[in-house]
């Protein structure tokens, strides 16, 4: 019932992301005449607004759970995207998707994988898998609804569209019958008491504070892998449908491109779920970043839809198997009891990385006239996560049994 909770919220999560906003990137910038570096800068403020509110998030959420985190976040971002209907003016847009933006980045970040990781150790895995297809779903589903609502009547009634799918799916499962703790209800995670009954091997996992998560090398390694990886996800995602589109692709075809970056992501997340659990995360963290700098290199050079799909199915891949394994790294790496500090203070950096992306793509974009340039920046980011990631062996520490 938790993991059908957290997956409700990690579908509506979509509402603001950098893929669904790719579809308004082309009408919007049309009809204001703003420049894509500005639209770009909604999403790099609201990240920075997370990055300043995760730290304090996260320690709330391990006193507390994730229910009211979970609600809060989905409440606002359907308000917020439905307002952004109304939008007349820069400001207006900014105030609304900035808003909207930060619950994407911070909330929902930490609400979603802090109720996983304190319910699961034995099937920790596959659990953060199952989470992740329903994140994927959601970026399927709404970018499509997005841009199909467009169509028909414009973006306006896109992002009324967006605002009702997120209250639909992501309020009443959380509110109603989310518990933050197994502890809550006398419980103990997942089932690994009964799996110690069939002899299983018993389930170990660390116990890092803040305090002793800040001094080992792993913390720091993580963080490096996540702000290089974060601004390759969210400046390739943000802008990729309008370079399909100014690459000549039709905006239909670029849509259901967009979409199938998306599928290729579940279909990473479906390997991950089987992964062997004593295969160390570090390898298929650098394999990710393998494949993100594959697609970075192949998408300047895309003449048609075969060539978008193949370069969004490599991008997919990547970014499914990272957005299913880091968080599971960070859990795995100094557990669960002090979860929402650690990531907390970690998803500051990560907020500000995802931040940068777009910012830098919608950037070079306006000075050259075209993505070449930041592509290709993001190709250098790729490759360097891959070194950080295989440095990233996890700290050692005296373990607590959870039997």
């Amino acid at each position: 019932m938790v993991l059908a909770c957290v997956c409700c919220a990690g579908f509506a999560r979509q509402g603001p992301a950098v893929a669904t906003l790719s579809i308004f990137v082309e009408p919007m910038t049309r009809e204001f005449g703003w420049s894509r570096a500005v639209l770009s800068g909604a999403v790099s403020i609201g990240g920075l607004l997370a990055a300043v509110v995760a730290p304090l998030l996260g320690a709330a959420l391990d006193r507390h759970g994730a229910r009211l985190v979970l609600c809060l976040a989905v409440l606002g971002t359907s308000i917020a995207t439905a307002l952004l209907s109304l939008t007349q003016s820069l400001p207006m847009f900014y105030l609304l998707f900035c808003f909207a933006r930060m619950n994407w980045a911070g909330p929902f970040d930490l609400g979603i994988y802090g109720a996983l990781n304190a319910w699961f150790v034995a099937r920790r895995v596959f659990a953060n898998a199952v989470a992740n297809l329903a994140q994927m779903a959601g970026l399927i589903a709404l970018p499509l609804i997005a841009q199909f609502a467009a169509v028909e009547h414009g973006w306006r009634a896109g992002w009324l569209a967006i605002g009702a799918a997120v209250l639909a799916i992501g309020l009443a499962p959380n509110a109603l019958l989310l518990v933050g703790r197994p502890e809550e209800l006398g419980l103990e995670p997942d089932r690994s008491r009964g799996a110690a009954a069939r002899g299983a091997a018993p389930i170990e996992e660390p116990t890092f504070t803040r305090q002793e998560a800040l001094r080992t090398r792993a913390f720091w390694l993580l963080t490096l892998y996540t702000m290089l990886i974060y601004p390759v996800q969210a400046g390739f995602s943000l802008h990729q449908a309008a370079h399909l589109i100014e690459r000549g692709i039709d905006p239909v075809t670029a849509a259901t491109i967009v979409s199938s970056f998306s599928l290729m992501s579940t279909v990473a997340t479906l390997v991950c779920a089987f992964l062997p659990r004593a295969l160390p995360l570090r390898f298929p963290l650098a394999f990710s970043g393998v494949l993100l700098t594959l697609a970075a290199l192949w998408m300047p050079g895309v003449a048609t839809p075969r060539d978008g799909y193949l370069a969004a199915g490599l991008f997919g891949l990547g970014i499914g198997a990272m957005l299913t394994l880091l968080p599971l790294a960070w859990a795995n790496y100094f557990g669960s009891r002090s979860y929402g500090a650690i990531r907390g203070l970690a998803l500051t950096g990560q907020v500000v990385a995802q931040a940068a992306g777009p910012l830098l793509s919608g950037a070079l974009r306006d000075a050259t006239g075209s993505y070449a340039w930041s592509l290709h920046v993001f190709a250098a980011l790729g490759g360097l996560s891959v070194i950080a990631a295989l440095a990233a062996y996890p700290p050692r520490k005296s373990l607590v049994q959870r039997s």
